[in-house]
């Protein structure tokens, strides 16, 4: 998208959420949603229709990891970092899926294909250790899945 048509977007997102108490979060979600993440270039835009300082808005966006400021992969693959998933071997598939795909967490390939995210709780404690690959939750990640995931990742 051009900077024009991402700044449309938002101000379009803004008046429809013009009025709604506590609007940043709302506006935040619908920005990411419609552009794919919330490029800094917009939070003065957003900050300003909403009467707060740069810097807060910053901290609002920062503060959220749901909140890209870059564009995702074409994939996106969330590894839980929470405490039974630790217990239950996570850090090792960790280790294995940053290995076979070059990147840390955090990080998306340079061919855009795969975006590998952490995250802190899944809700999947029973089905330790978790992943969420484009949405769908995987439970009882061990190498062979782990492997077959890095199989959908690269399609």
């Amino acid at each position: 998208m051009s900077v024009d048509r991402d700044e449309s977007l938002v101000r379009e997102i803004v008046a429809a959420h013009r009025g709604v108490e506590g609007a940043a979060l709302p506006i935040l979600h619908a920005i990411q949603h419609g552009l794919g993440h919330v490029p800094d270039s917009i939070v003065p835009m957003v900050a300003e229709a909403l009467n707060i300082s740069r810097a807060e808005m910053h901290g609002i966006v920062t503060f959220y990891h749901d909140f890209r400021r870059e564009p995702a992969g074409r994939h996106v693959l969330k590894l839980c970092r929470a405490e039974a998933c630790q217990a239950a071997g996570s850090e090792q598939i960790a280790e294995r899926l940053q290995g076979k795909l070059g990147l840390k967490l955090g990080e998306t390939s340079a061919d855009g294909q795969v975006t590998l995210e952490a995250v802190y709780c899944l809700g999947l404690c029973a089905t330790a250790p978790a992943a969420m690959l484009d949405g769908r939750p995987v439970g009882r990640i061990d190498a062979a899945r782990a492997d077959a995931l890095l199989e959908e990742v690269q399609r």
